[in-house]
């Protein structure tokens, strides 16, 4: 179960959520609120992971094919149930928050669940999607904690054009199993080299949008200086993605480069603890 929900993106998710409800308040949130939110961000994120190996059977044979389904250890029932499962008490857990953070969590789970059934195939719209519901975490965590602020949605930005360029650099590291879904992606239609260096243009825009809570006055000294050194690691890895020759590399730098935005994350949110 654990190797079909690939607990490390639905954690960063459940992360995601977290963070907007300390953006959002300036602070840590109540326990009931900080828990629910945490869970339905992981439960909702995991259903939307274990969907994804049922649709992507034919690509992850190619890709991945040491995956659970690929591998025969399970079932498509097996996955279908623990789908079902895992959006169930996700959304169960955001309804107890409320009613508007419950209709915010059905609406990720949809753009979930439907790029997956069909919008992947659509490559760049595809892509849209899934940064839309990255995005959409911390909206949902600002939402959860009732309150929306700039900091929370300059966050949202930021997230959205992150994962976009993440997986358009994705795409291009799948292209040869993605031909077996007819994926229409950039890096298909426009090659990987091309593909590569759009994601290195959202990365360089991600990059810039980071010093926007510095220079409007949200955050302070800290966090400019922690954000300055995150930010020259992930130019840094930027780099060596889009000079990569071999795709397995290029996985493991677009992990690498999770790593150091899963920092920027912590240092936002002590940054916004320590100023609140």
């Amino acid at each position: 179960m654990i190797e079909l929900i690939r607990p490390e993106l639905p954690l960063s998710a459940a992360l995601c959520v977290l963070t907007g409800q300390v953006l959002a308040l300036g602070g840590l949130p109540d326990i009931r609120t900080g828990v629910l939110g945490f869970l339905a961000g992981f439960l909702i994120s995991g259903a939307a992971m274990v969907s994804n190996d049922y649709y992507d059977l034919a690509v992850d044979r190619v890709n991945h094919p040491g995956r659970p389904l690929p591998s025969g250890r399970v079932s498509k029932r097996d996955v279908i149930g623990l789908t079902i499962v895992l959006a169930f008490v996700g959304l169960l857990a955001s309804l107890l928050i409320g009613t508007v953070p419950f209709v915010f969590a059905a609406f990720i789970l949809i753009i979930g669940l439907t790029y997956n059934w069909k919008l992947k195939e659509n490559g760049l719209a595809g892509n849209l999607m899934v940064s839309t519901s990255v995005g959409a975490t911390f909206i949902f965590g600002g939402v959860a904690a009732g309150d929306l602020n700039g900091v929370v949605l300059t966050f949202a930005a930021m997230a959205f054009t992150f994962d976009l360029g993440e997986e358009i650099a994705a795409d291009a590291m799948d292209a040869e199993g993605d031909r077996e879904r007819s994926v229409k992606s950039l890096a298909l239609t426009r090659g990987r080299a091309a593909a590569l260096r759009i994601s290195a243009t959202l990365f360089g825009l991600f990059i810039a949008l980071t010093f926007i809570p510095y220079l409007v006055g949200w955050l302070g000294l800290e966090y400019l200086i922690v954000i300055s050194v995150t930010n020259a690691a992930l130019a840094l890895l930027v780099v060596n993605l889009v000079r990569d020759k071999n795709n397995e590399q290029g996985r493991k730098t677009i992990r690498r480069m999770y790593l150091v935005a899963t920092i920027m994350v912590l240092a936002f949110v002590i940054a916004r603890l320590f100023m609140s």
